[in-house]
């Protein structure tokens, strides 16, 4: 389908994203299995189920649009998740696969943070305002995820990874 109008552009962003949100609902329970720390090992729990509702949402956007929810294969998160992967099986001090899962964590978060400032701005310039609200929502909720793993890494993780040595 060529692009040729930003509606267009706004569903090929959305099947992407919906897609994204897909692997990561897999990836976040990968994560939370490989984490050492309790409170990391939380976090990736409770941000799989933000996640499965984020899902939702999107699914909530396509159908706003009369459409049936679909995906496209996200590349940039898949490859966020295979470098995830190749974290885990690493050997190492547990403290410091933690602050590796951080990292690769954040890097999914800000490709979200990214994903969804765009889709909403397009959702407001095409007139979709319910959807916006809802991209808006979910934009809101991947910040406040990427300040809990920020706060988690400076204040647990960093300083356990860095006394590991």
């Amino acid at each position: 389908m060529p692009l040729d109008s930003l509606e267009k552009l706004f569903v090929e962003e959305l099947k992407d994203t919906y897609n994204a949100e897909k692997q990561l609902v897999r990836a976040l329970k990968k994560l939370a299995d490989a984490a050492s720390d309790e409170e990391l090992k939380s976090a990736f729990t409770d941000h799989r189920a933000e996640t499965e509702e984020h899902v939702t949402r999107l699914e909530k956007v396509f159908e706003s649009l009369d459409m049936k929810p679909k995906g496209k294969t996200c590349k940039g998160v898949q490859g966020i998740v295979e470098e995830g992967k190749e974290m885990m099986e690493e050997d190492g001090e547990p403290e410091v696969i933690d602050a590796a899962l951080i990292a690769g964590a954040q890097r999914a978060e800000h490709y979200e943070i990214s994903a969804y400032g765009t889709l909403a701005h397009y959702a407001e310039r095409l007139g979709y305002s319910d959807a916006a609200k809802l991209l808006k929502q979910t934009l809101e909720e991947e910040k406040a995820a990427d300040e809990k793993l920020n706060r988690i890494a400076k204040r647990v993780v960093n300083p356990k990874a860095e006394a590991a040595a």
